[in-house]
């Protein structure tokens, strides 16, 4: 017999037991196995993330974090490189140690022959493919967030919902903030692209003075092959474009330069515990 964990407090105090009781971790499922969007005309899977106590609190709801790439978030078996972003097991700490509030993540899959298009809010005169951001992003909310709200226990204002990836996906979060920030109020650009259609995110950043996000994350390292190492030239224009548009640096916008890390996931997957933290904030009680 499995003895059962006993609490003690004081009489007359109150003592709160949460955000779990049993669970000692996450469950990352197949939320929509084969997703279909009109939209974009295609299909894919649809993986998400339910923190600990999901299940165990059946009145509890949640902030969401949509990621792009989800064949790169939590299974190394299909990750690109062999390096998944190790989300569940960094969420799976936090809960234990109420560094990152407890957050439903939501991550479809991207082929590698839809990522660009997808990826990319204009055509690039250099890069053939791309333009395709407007749809997707669409899709996302038009399509996708309804049904994740209404299959799970969101908290579903822009508050409480952020938007993250990384390179392509970078450069889409961080231009999701400039035309849907009333949806995707938390926006993690990781690594953008910066440099597409001749570092268009700049100036879009530059001119978004109504409906932006309330918080903003933005990183690159010093290492890779993209536009002098790892985008860090432009990705720092980029940064610099947020606390001169009015944002204040340290409370309401970050930005990380982690030197001698690559352009891949395994340099992400080190940087994004803190990059939820700061977007979501510690759990509360």
């Amino acid at each position: 017999m499995v003895a059962r964990p006993q609490l003690r407090g004081r009489r007359g105090a109150t003592v709160d037991v949460y955000p779990h009781f049993f669970a000692t971790a996450g469950t990352v499922v197949a939320l929509l196995p084969s997703f279909h969007s009109t939209l974009l005309g295609n299909d894919r899977a649809v993986w998400a993330y339910l923190p600990a106590g999901y299940a165990e609190n059946p009145t509890a709801r949640y902030p969401v974090l949509y990621m792009h790439d989800g064949q790169n978030v939590f299974d190394p078996a299909r990750a690109f490189g062999g390096h998944e972003w190790q989300v569940d097991e960094t969420l799976d700490r936090a809960s234990d140690d109420g560094s990152i509030r407890d957050v439903i993540v939501v991550a479809p899959d991207n082929a590698d022959a839809a990522r660009t298009y997808e990826y990319t809010p204009t055509p690039d005169a250099t890069y053939p493919g791309g333009g395709g951001g407007a749809l997707y992003l669409r899709a996302l909310v038009e399509e996708l967030k309804p049904t994740v709200d209404a299959m799970l226990r969101t908290l579903p204002g822009p508050a409480t919902t952020g938007i993250l990836g990384s390179s392509l996906g970078g450069l889409i979060s961080a231009h999701a903030g400039c035309v849907h920030a009333d949806v995707f109020g938390l926006v993690g650009a990781m690594s953008p692209t910066t440099w597409w259609d001749d570092a268009l995110i700049i100036r879009e950043v530059a001119a978004t003075t109504t409906q932006r996000p309330s918080r903003v994350y933005v990183d690159s390292g010093t290492v890779g092959a993209e536009d002098n190492q790892d985008g860090v030239v432009l990705t720092n224009q980029l940064a610099a474009a947020y606390p001169a548009n009015g944002y204040t640096d340290g409370v309401d916008f970050q930005h990380v330069v982690q030197v001698g890390a690559d352009h891949d996931e395994r340099a992400w997957a080190q940087r994004l515990p803190g990059a939820l933290a700061f977007l979501f904030g510690p759990r509360t009680p």
